[in-house]
């Protein structure tokens, strides 16, 4: 499966703070938070669904990856979302060794993917419980 989602019984915006404060005790950082339907409504559009981007980085990890494939940027930082569907809280992310099997097979580009999912699953884990 390309993504990894969990459902969490917290609003959104407590399920974003509490994945902020996870991702941080593992070493991420939050780069950026877009708040899709506050956005949309500057620009005129209407969108009600709860609904929150956040991109997130571990710096280390991304200059490992970076240093042996730059076609790995096209899809840093890594993104992780929050939203509401069907009146429950949902947190996930696509999979970065789904991502980058799409770029490349250097097997020690695929360990430090895993490494990095494993660590990013954990945190919306953490953060929907």
């Amino acid at each position: 499966m390309f993504h990894y989602t969990v459902a969490t019984a917290k609003s959104v915006e407590e399920a974003a703070r509490d994945l902020e404060a996870a991702l941080a005790g593992r070493q991420f950082g939050v780069l950026w938070q877009l708040d899709v339907p506050s956005k949309l409504a500057e620009k005129g559009v209407e969108f009600r669904t709860p609904y929150r981007i956040l991109e997130v980085c571990n710096p280390r990890e991304a200059a490992q990856v970076l240093s042996k494939d730059l076609l790995v940027g096209y899809f840093l930082p890594c993104k992780i979302v929050v939203y509401e569907e069907a009146g429950q809280t949902k947190i996930g992310l696509p999979k970065p060794t789904a991502l980058l099997g799409q770029v490349s097979e250097d097997a020690a580009l695929q360990e430090i993917a895993r490494r990095v999912e494993e660590q990013l699953k954990a945190a919306v884990d953490e953060a929907a419980r």
